[in-house]
């Protein structure tokens, strides 16, 4: 098999007619100088140089191979130019996946930079579920989800915490809960109240926090969608627990320090996937946004 060293070498002791000259301008030593243009030789079974005296000289058949040498190295440089300059512009395609409530709430001003900056890169986002999105990583289909973050990653997922996202206990303004002066969960956990499904990032932290009190939600109402929850719970149809963001003035915030619960948002990547230069950029200018140094 050729060697693309072995015919820049070859150029260069013919350009120079010296082995130990060549070696010079190559970097290496004239021993391995001999050896690439004895491999050459061999590998083309044929003769290059006539070494006479302390000058080489090309043989007819160096002669012909010399042009076409030459023109394989023109075609590398022009290889390694081009690459440079895609290397140096940012295009090409970047597919994302991300939960509806971190699209919604935490992702508008990126996306609205990156698309002013990055305007030849086609950005495709999915807008779903976090458990979705996770596996749409682990299934290779997107480069990025924006999600939030689990305590039980697969050890092939890169994770990168970007956002706080704390959580409040809140029911309706007419609420029975809302007119008492505290209220612990024995007596929350009395009322109906609105969450999650159980097969959520969420909905598992949620329990978790009432088991270590030996309580269980008593779930009138299930949906993944926290705009959902934000309007059944300002309805009155029970309790929940919301991301502060959605917190407004149809809303009475509990003070209850036993679910006090933050879960982390942030952005997650195959290990064994060379993120795109675009992908990136993505993560660079949502941290920047979210005034985390990258």
């Amino acid at each position: 098999m050729m060697d693309i060293s072995e015919l820049l070498t070859f150029i260069k002791v013919a350009e120079t007619g010296s082995f130990s000259e060549a070696a010079e301008k190559l970097f290496v030593t004239q021993p391995a100088i001999s050896k690439r243009i004895a491999s050459l030789e061999q590998n083309l079974n044929i003769r290059l140089f006539d070494r006479i005296g302390r000058k080489v000289h090309l043989t007819e058949s160096g002669l012909r191979l010399l042009p076409k040498a030459k023109s394989i190295a023109l075609e590398l440089n022009e290889i390694k130019h081009s690459m440079s300059q895609q290397e140096g512009e940012i295009s090409g395609e970047l597919r994302i996946a991300t939960s509806h409530h971190v699209g919604l709430r935490r992702l508008p001003t990126t996306l609205k930079r990156f698309h002013s900056e990055f305007a030849n890169v086609n950005l495709e986002a999915d807008f779903t579920q976090s458990e979705e999105a996770y596996q749409q990583v682990m299934r290779g289909e997107v480069e990025l989800g924006i999600i939030t973050l689990s305590n039980q990653l697969d050890s092939s997922i890169e994770s990168i915490p970007v956002w706080s996202d704390p959580f409040v206990c809140a029911v309706s303004k007419d609420h029975p809960l809302s007119h008492l002066k505290s209220v612990d969960l024995v007596k929350l956990a009395a009322y109906p109240c609105v969450l999650p499904k159980q097969n959520t990032f969420t909905r598992q932290m949620v329990d978790q926090a009432l088991a270590k009190y030996g309580l269980r939600p008593n779930i009138r109402m299930s949906t993944n969608n926290f705009e959902t929850l934000t309007m059944l719970t300002s309805i009155g149809w029970g309790w929940s627990l919301l991301p502060s963001t959605l917190i407004n003035n149809e809303l009475c915030i509990l003070d209850l320090t036993e679910l006090n619960i933050a879960r982390q948002l942030g952005v997650i990547y195959h290990k064994q996937r060379t993120l795109s230069r675009a992908a990136q950029m993505f993560i660079r200018i949502m941290m920047s946004e979210a005034q985390i140094e990258p």
